[in-house]
């Protein structure tokens, strides 16, 4: 159980190849896959994952080995951060572009194209935040990361439908001060 079944460098070099391919890999594939937009993007994600696992540990199943390796891994990603935290420009080519998807309250199909989603895809991603229609939105970016920056065009609907009843509220209030003024009570 703790005795490991592959030399240590081995073990330590393993996860470094296999983090710096992914980090490639996910680069060149896009923003889609890390926004996991629908359920095949989540099982490629997950396929990936399975797949990458025996490159990673090798034949050595033993306890020692798995926590070699995942130190492996930390220790790389914590090192990478740390680098392109300190190299702001090679950081921003590493991490890619923001897209912008909507503008105006208008999809910008030549960049939803190049991010390979489509425009129910998008409609499910302002559903989730609570947008109706597209005419809510001032503007959607894709972050590098795969998440959605969406910026609001009016007024939330809430605040207006509140803003009114407090205006009715008001309006109500002064008749009622006329009222009573009337009836010198």
């Amino acid at each position: 159980m703790f005795i490991m079944g592959a030399p240590l460098a081995e073990k330590v070099l393993r996860p470094v190849i296999v983090y710096i391919f992914l980090v490639v890999v996910l680069r060149v594939f896009g923003k889609r896959e890390l926004a996991q937009l629908n359920p095949f993007d989540l099982v490629v994600l997950l396929s990936l994952s399975n797949t990458v696992q025996n490159a990673i540990i090798g034949n050595d199943n033993s306890l020692t080995g798995g926590l070699v390796g995942a130190f492996a891994l930390l220790g790389i990603n914590y090192l990478v951060v740390r680098f392109l935290f300190r190299h702001r420009r090679l950081d921003q080519m590493v991490e890619g572009k923001s897209t912008i998807l909507i503008e105006n309250g208008r999809i910008l199909k030549k960049e939803l194209a190049k991010e390979l989603m489509t425009r129910s895809e998008l409609m499910t991603v302002l559903h989730r935040q609570g947008f109706d229609t597209l005419s809510e939105v001032e503007q959607c970016i894709l972050e590098p990361g795969g998440t959605f920056y969406i910026r609001r065009k009016l007024p939330a609907k809430e605040s207006v439908e509140h803003d009114e009843v407090m205006q009715g509220i008001t309006e109500l209030r002064e008749k009622l001060d006329l009222l009573l003024a009337g009836r010198n009570i």
